[in-house]
């Protein structure tokens, strides 16, 4: 066992311990089982936090099911204040056309250096990906386009949202890319084929960098994936506001077709079929670049796991940067990633995967 995943349980037992009595206080029951903090969960802790960590949780507040997000260290509790502002403030833009449901909130305090909140859980009839296709794709085009309804076109618009949220324009896709490949170079430097690849994919998002701009100034969700979702009565339910930004509005659209890459291919064809016969090429050149700027995000993620994982995870760490560093490659030649690929990178990951993180994904997709 690796001393990040170690940290991470010791962490999660004794902040459970303190938070015993303050839930008992508050009327918040415990699930016994907690996927959120199970499996690989403490990779992202470990990767994406680095001035506080917080807990993701599955209870009861007065006997309605909640998510619990608390923290007691101050990034953890920076992330929690930022999310509830960003939801508060995506649902009063005046330049808004329509806006996502929001699972409403029951419980916020703080107490003994601990922030608590508790949001109403929104059950499903069925996860998105179990979904028929059809659903899959009018459901996830419905919130692409919510998203595209928020497009801040004046200096006063981009004031008012630059206060909240990050704001990103040609220039900060291109100088964060090259950040990845700066890293990815020092640290993954025997990899000649990626370092080729990323070589082409800075050319490609430098040529095109005026399209890029030309879509920027949209709410787009930069982690727009199924766990970030709830489908309840035909309205779709956001979980996670803290990754909302101001961009490309075809970011949320690459993170989301990357991950339909793995998941669901035909889903992926369906969406980038659309926007090739319902919107301009540019549009379609534009989605291509923000597919190419994820995809050397998630490797440089990946790359970056390393170091914190050991035994079957390293070599599942492995085979996902190599996957990924395949699916950039036929990305970047603009044609499908072969199906053997994916079936291939599937069996691997299967293999490895741990029980309890098999256990999580369950729960998540």
């Amino acid at each position: 066992m690796s001393h990040t995943k170690t940290a991470w349980e010791e962490y999660c037992i004794k902040t459970l311990e303190a938070l015993v009595p303050l839930f008992v206080s508050h009327h918040i029951v415990l699930d016994e089982h907690q996927p959120h903090i199970s499996g690989e969960r403490f990779l992202m802790s470990a990767i994406t936090t680095t001035s506080g960590r917080k807990l993701i949780l599955l209870g009861s507040y007065k006997g309605t099911k909640v998510v619990i997000k608390v923290s007691n260290e101050a990034g953890g509790i920076q992330e929690i204040e930022h999310e509830r502002t960003c939801r508060r403030v995506v649902n009063e833009i005046d330049f808004s056309g329509e806006t996502f449901d929001t699972p409403p909130e029951l419980l916020y305090v703080q107490l003994s250096g601990y922030v608590i909140t508790a949001q109403k859980y929104i059950e499903q009839e069925s996860g998105f990906t179990e979904r028929p296709l059809e659903e899959q794709f009018a459901f996830a085009l419905t919130a692409f386009k919510a998203q595209e309804s928020a497009h801040a076109t004046t200096f006063k618009h981009r004031q008012h949202v630059a206060r909240v949220f990050a704001v990103r324009t040609a220039d900060t896709y291109i100088k964060n890319f090259e950040g990845f490949c700066d890293n990815l170079k020092s640290n993954f430097a025997d990899n000649a084929y990626l370092l080729e690849l990323l070589t082409k994919a800075k050319i490609e998002l430098q040529e095109h960098k005026t399209i890029i701009e030309q879509y920027t100034g949209f709410l787009t969700h930069t982690d727009f994936v199924p766990h970030n979702i709830r489908i309840s009565g035909g309205k779709i339910y956001l979980l996670d506001y803290s990754s909302l930004a101001f961009g490309n509005k075809y970011e949320g659209w690459a993170r989301f077709i990357n991950f339909m890459t793995l998941y669901n291919q035909p889903l992926e064809e369906a969406l980038t079929t659309y926007v090739r016969d319902n919107r301009t090429p540019e549009e379609l050149i534009s989605l291509r670049m923000m597919r190419i700027y994820r995809l050397g995000e998630i490797i440089w993620y990946y790359v970056r796991t390393l170091s914190k994982s050991s035994q079957n995870l390293l070599q599942l760490n492995t085979a996902r940067v190599h996957f990924w560093t395949e699916v950039l490659s036929f990305v970047l030649q603009d044609v499908p990633v072969p199906q053997n690929v994916i079936t291939s990178y599937i069996k691997t990951r299967d293999e490895l995967r741990s029980d309890d993180e098999k256990l999580r994904q369950k729960g998540l997709h």
